[in-house]
């Protein structure tokens, strides 16, 4: 096995797809190698820069194949997302919760697909991560475009040890847990699902995929061969009892909100027609332009947590000829190379609407840019 060690924080490790130059090309990679297979799925993933969730002086890595991590702040490698991120099967409407939500880059793009009538949810160990990704939160709603151009769950996330949640908490669509779970941890993690509900979380050495078919039935299924570090288990408070880690009440959004959400959606659709009408139906916007050359593994898929751990995907008849390739591609040309930054076409046309700049601003939910 290679010893993928480095000096300092930042761990260097092998990971299942080469790296890009920037975030769409690391997802074009993932796409290629098959980790990325749904659409909805790619959007998410395209319209979060991975490097805003790292610090400034380790960005230089956002976009390889590599976990992260720098104190209590982690990040998986992509690969590990990118099968998550799948192996949920993720909905608009859907109630969310994530268990160890670090930087809430995983939560946002889950909060993409939800939409505004959804449930996020994240609980955190750690309360320097919690405000680490609020922070993260606040700037991805202040300056990213990808706000406008989708509806937006945003995720809330709360400070506690995730084995440690109020028995008269809700139940929930979907749940993932970052963290390893021992056997004996996993009824009641079943047991925070909704009937057709997914679970994922890491089991026995295994990113275990567990479907609640019925009160008491389930239906499992092996994804990815893992190891990721244990949960951390509860301590007892000064008094004797356990720290009970109350999850946010699923509010009511007021008419206002409900209006604002309505009246985006129609200018959105308006400028959709508006467009249709300039381009007609049958246009598509230029593919992107492909790397010189792709590096697909089946094996040696990476996550990191606490320690270095080590992952391979479990192999399938599918795969047997697809273990490894190597591919050429031209060089793309130099137009290709500098896309003009896209249009906030939303933003452009509240601002051109004849309303108050109050109402104007409220409709944009007061964001810089």
């Amino acid at each position: 096995m290679k010893d993928f060690r480095a000096a300092g924080q930042l761990p260097r490790m092998g990971g299942a797809v080469s790296a890009g130059e920037d975030n769409d090309e690391l997802i074009d990679n993932l796409k290629e190698a098959q980790y990325i297979r749904t659409e909805l799925v790619e959007q998410a993933f395209r319209a979060i820069d991975r490097a805003d969730y790292y610090l400034e002086e380790f960005k230089d890595n956002a976009y390889k194949d590599l976990a992260w991590k720098h104190g209590n702040i982690h990040l998986s490698a992509p690969c590990i997302y990118s099968e998550v991120m799948e192996a949920l099967d993720l909905q608009p409407g859907l109630s969310f919760l994530n268990l160890g939500s670090g930087t809430g880059y995983l939560s946002s793009m889950v909060g993409l697909i939800l939409g505004p009538f959804g449930v996020n949810h994240g609980v955190e160990l750690h309360s320097d991560v919690t405000e680490y990704a609020k922070q993260k939160l606040d700037f991805f709603i202040r300056t990213s475009d990808s706000f406008d151009r989708f509806e937006f769950c945003e995720p809330s996330f709360v400070t506690g040890n995730c084995l440690e949640i109020s028995p008269d908490c809700t139940q929930y669509d979907r749940v993932y847990c970052g963290a390893g779970v021992q056997k004996e941890h996993e009824d009641y993690m079943k047991n925070l699902l909704k009937v057709g509900g997914i679970l994922v979380m890491p089991l026995e050495e295994k990113l275990t995929k567990i479907t609640r078919t019925g009160p008491s039935a389930w239906e499992t299924k092996k994804i990815l061969a893992v190891s990721f570090a244990p949960l951390v288990q509860p301590s007892q408070a000064d008094s004797g009892k356990s720290r009970l880690v109350h999850l946010p009440p699923v509010a009511v959004r007021s008419l206002q909100d409900l209006a604002r959400i309505a009246i985006r959606g129609t200018i959105k659709k308006i400028i959709h027609q508006e467009a249709l009408s300039r381009s007609g139906p049958g246009l598509k916007s230029p593919p992107r332009f492909k790397r010189r050359r792709l590096r697909r593994r089946r094996l040696e898929t990476i996550v990191f947590l606490d320690k270095e751990v080590f992952a391979s995907r479990i192999s399938s008849p599918s795969d047997d000829n697809n273990n490894s390739e190597d591919t050429e591609e031209e060089d793309p040309k130099p137009s290709e190379l500098k896309p003009e930054p896209p249009v906030n076409f939303l933003r452009e046309k509240v601002l051109s609407l004849p309303l108050p700049d109050p109402l104007k601003y409220y409709l944009l939910y007061y964001r810089e840019k």
